[in-house]
């Protein structure tokens, strides 16, 4: 029996354990006592790890931050690192997010891509690497964090309690492999200098912002250039009386932060269709003239790439408190260069009359060669399993878990070129990706056991 067979003989049981981890609706909650992202994150944890213990699995809850399955033993730790949290569900779902359903050869819910199929993919890699009697002279450890689309601090956690890995991957980026991975600035913009009553929109920070609402007088812009600019950008809109005031709810298209070309961003688009209809505002002048609709951050003067890509920006969330607007910004900056290299481009361009940007958070890139021993190694497996040779290792502006452990690269889930619609509705992954990729993680666990 080939690697293909044991993985379709285990299809009905993998697909069985996905609907379950996709049932809990594990975005990061209020903390707790014990519970550090919240309860429903900590549970799906635990129910991973009664998964993996099923396989005979030696399980650890590392203080509900993550968790491991191991099987092996010996001095060396081969690492495969998934997430169990999801990002919001958002709107515009055809079927129930988190109620997993199979249609014309797809599974549709939150997470079965990104990246609960990666995790339930892995463990059944581990025990098919298992049934083939592979000698295991390593320990292969599946790493489960509950806080990656958030902050990774449930990695943070993992590393203090256990340290780092001799090598691995972690399947929440693309086939055949990420060997870099962009460099990554968190900002906020606040301002209070504004006649707007009320403003709100997005669901997280890497998400392009698909709805934003904004509360403002009567009489302080032109409807028809209003509705000149939403038509000619594709936007949704509506507009809504109530006597002194109107609401202008703005409809554009998520994706990810990392690629918001791909996207349409309803803040941006709200905030410059505004200004361009007559709207008189220090903020959003502030915002037409740092932010606006682009994405390449030209504005802040850090536009910039190198061999690998371009520099990208998103704004993602925008809300009002006491009458001060605050929102988020998401830079991601190519492979090559630096945090300081950008911030000193940036710096000049942070404070004006109508705002200002401040940067809350900076990670350097993470780089590996194409022929380095761990990305060789990744990349042989993906090529025997799909008689790929020409597709290569690329980088991406996504960040994975792979820039807080050592030793590590993102390999899958997806393939290039396929959009499986992570955090944006309607997220799936298809029942043949789902076989494929478990064929190529128990062929990658063989060759770093190998190694």
């Amino acid at each position: 029996m080939n690697v293909r067979e044991r993985v379709e003989n285990h299809l009905d049981e993998l697909l069985q354990h996905l609907k379950t981890l996709v049932s809990y609706n594990s975005v990061e909650g209020v903390a707790e006592d014990g519970y550090p992202f919240g309860r429903v994150p900590a549970a799906c944890l635990n129910k991973a790890l009664e998964i993996a213990a099923s396989y005979g699995f030696k399980t650890v809850n590392l203080d509900n931050y993550a968790g491991y399955a191991e099987m092996g033993e010996g001095e060396q730790v081969i690492g495969i690192l998934g997430h169990l949290d999801v990002v919001p569900a958002g709107e515009g779902w055809n079927t129930d997010p988190f109620d997993m359903v199979i249609k014309d050869g797809m599974a549709f819910g939150r997470g079965t891509t990104d990246d609960k199929g990666a995790v339930i993919a892995s463990m059944i890699a581990m025990e098919i690497v298992k049934e083939l009697n592979v000698p295991l002279t390593k320990r292969v450890r599946l790493i489960m964090g509950t806080n990656e689309e958030s902050g990774s601090k449930c990695l943070a956690h993992y590393v203090e309690k256990e340290g780092h890995i001799d090598m691995g991957f972690t399947p929440d980026g693309c086939f055949p492999g990420v060997h870099g991975e962009k460099g990554m600035l968190g900002g906020l913009f606040h301002s209070k200098n504004t006649k707007i009553h009320d403003i709100y929109g997005g669901v997280a920070s890497n998400v392009v912002c698909n709805k934003c609402t904004i509360v403002i007088d009567k009489n302080t812009f032109s409807s028809k250039v209003l509705d000149d600019y939403f038509n000619d950008n594709d936007i949704e809109y509506t507009i809504t009386d109530n006597d002194a005031t109107v609401t202008i709810e703005a409809r554009g298209v998520a994706a990810h932060a990392s690629m918001p070309t791909l996207g349409k961003n309803a803040i941006s688009h709200l905030l410059v269709g505004l200004k361009q209809a007559g709207f008189q505002d220090d903020f959003v002048e502030f915002y037409n003239d740092r932010l606006g609709i682009t994405t390449d951050g030209s504005l802040l003067g850090v536009a910039c790439n190198d061999e690998y890509g371009d520099l990208t920006l998103n704004v993602g969330v925008i809300g009002m408190k006491d009458g001060l607007i605050s929102g988020t910004i998401d830079i991601r900056f190519p492979v090559t260069m630096t945090v300081k290299q950008i911030l000193d481009k940036m710096n000049p361009n942070l404070d004006t009359k109508g705002g200002f940007v401040e940067i809350v958070k900076t990670n350097e890139p993470l780089y590996f060669p194409i022929d380095s021993p761990l990305v060789s190694k990744l990349l042989e497996a993906y090529q025997e399993v799909t008689g790929d040779y020409e597709s290569k290792p690329v980088t991406m502006g996504g960040g994975t878990y792979a820039k807080g452990i050592n030793n590590c690269i993102a390999f899958g889930c997806e393939m290039q070129d396929v959009d499986n619609h992570i955090h944006d509705a309607n997220e799936f992954i298809t029942i043949e990706a789902l076989i494929v990729q478990t064929e190529i993680y128990v062929k990658a666990i063989i060759k770093l056991l190998e190694n």
